[in-house]
């Protein structure tokens, strides 16, 4: 949860030198034993959102999917796995990427990846050049808002390049553990609306129903 001036405390996790370090030690695991790594939030929270993707009218097997902040690009692995084609994976971390294009050639899934900082002002080649019908984000977004240096610029900055990406009518999903429903409406109602909520797992606590994850769906207005 925020603080009273909406941010969150700072952390590690917003750096770039915590996730190079995490999947620098992930990557050699990999190398070692095979191990995928961690996925963030747990297995359930990505089983949520493959399942929506699955079952939702708006998206097919021919639907372009990019995963911002794609790590491991393990969500992007069982798409590929369900028949997806047109599969796009970036983040800032080289090492995330090494252990993502390793996983895919063991995995024999095709996946496009590519290593760039979102936020950066000349990220604007490659697969930063183009539009995808689904812009998917789990915990990136979390990991920006916990940046120890301007983090509300560097969300803003997020949330116009993610518009950008995102085709027209297109859809964003964004899980995350720090904001809830009704905060991640209001810092994207410039350039989303919500489309639909994914349920999450709730919990009690003083009388009041809560959840420890929200993930939502996105349409993209137009400008």
């Amino acid at each position: 949860m925020s603080d009273d001036e909406g941010e969150l405390p700072s952390s590690e996790l917003g750096t770039k030198e915590y996730w190079d370090s995490t999947y620098e030690r992930e990557l050699t695991n990999f190398e070692s034993n095979g191990d995928v790594g961690d996925i963030w939030f747990g297995e359930e929270s990505m089983e949520r959102v493959l399942e929506w993707m699955l079952e939702a009218e708006s998206v097919t097997e021919n639907s372009s999917v990019l995963d911002v902040g794609c790590g491991n690009g393990v969500i992007l692995i069982h798409l590929g796995k369900e028949g997806f084609k047109k599969l796009f994976g970036i983040d800032y971390s080289e090492k995330a990427i090494d252990l993502a294009k390793a996983i895919a050639v063991d995995k024999d899934v095709p996946v496009v990846y590519e290593q760039v900082d979102l936020l950066s002002g000349n990220a604007a080649e490659g697969l930063m050049n183009r539009t995808y019908d689904v812009v998917h984000d789990k915990g990136t977004y979390d990991a920006i808002s916990l940046h120890p240096e301007d983090p509300a610029d560097k969300r803003l900055s997020y949330m116009k390049r993610v518009h950008s990406l995102t085709a027209d009518s297109g859809m964003f999903i964004i899980t995350s553990c720090n904001w809830t429903k009704e905060e991640l409406d209001k810092h994207f109602q410039k350039y989303f609306a919500i489309e639909h909520v994914i349920p999450t797992p709730s919990f009690m606590f003083g009388g009041r129903v809560g959840s420890q994850v929200t993930c939502l769906v996105f349409r993209k207005l137009k400008n």
